[in-house]
């Protein structure tokens, strides 16, 4: 597996964006149809599947990573982190995740997809 990162900037607050990556409520307007969370393990529901991950961290309000429960290899996450830089004061959203080697472009795509969608939700 290969591990890429994506940044992303993203017109909102810090404390906005971060409800949006670590609430059931927030995951569900843009990550996923719907979200519940028991004991850590996040389930997310799409139209015809559904997923559980287990969160591993959270720094609020700075970062949230997720390992995917049905992912048998040993140091495979994802993760989403909020950097604000010291002089613009921009947002940015920065996703580690892991792929299959030669599909990085088919990752940054579906990325590109959800944060588009976050994008709207928050009107970014």
């Amino acid at each position: 597996m290969k591990k890429v990162e994506f940044e992303y900037t993203i017109r909102t607050s810090p404390t906005i964006l971060f409800a949006c990556l670590s609430t059931p409520s927030g995951l569900s307007e843009w990550f996923a149809d719907d979200v519940n969370i028991k004991n850590d393990v996040y389930t997310f529901f799409w139209s015809r599947s559904e997923e559980s991950a287990t969160l591993i961290k959270m720094v609020k309000p700075e970062s949230i990573r997720f390992k995917w429960d049905d992912d048998d290899e040993q140091d495979t996450y994802f993760e989403m982190s909020i950097r604000i830089d010291d002089l613009t004061k921009d947002v940015a959203l920065i996703v580690t995740d892991f792929t299959e080697e030669g599909e990085e472009d088919e990752k940054k795509l579906e990325w590109d997809n959800n944060i588009n969608s976050l994008k709207q939700v928050i009107g970014a």
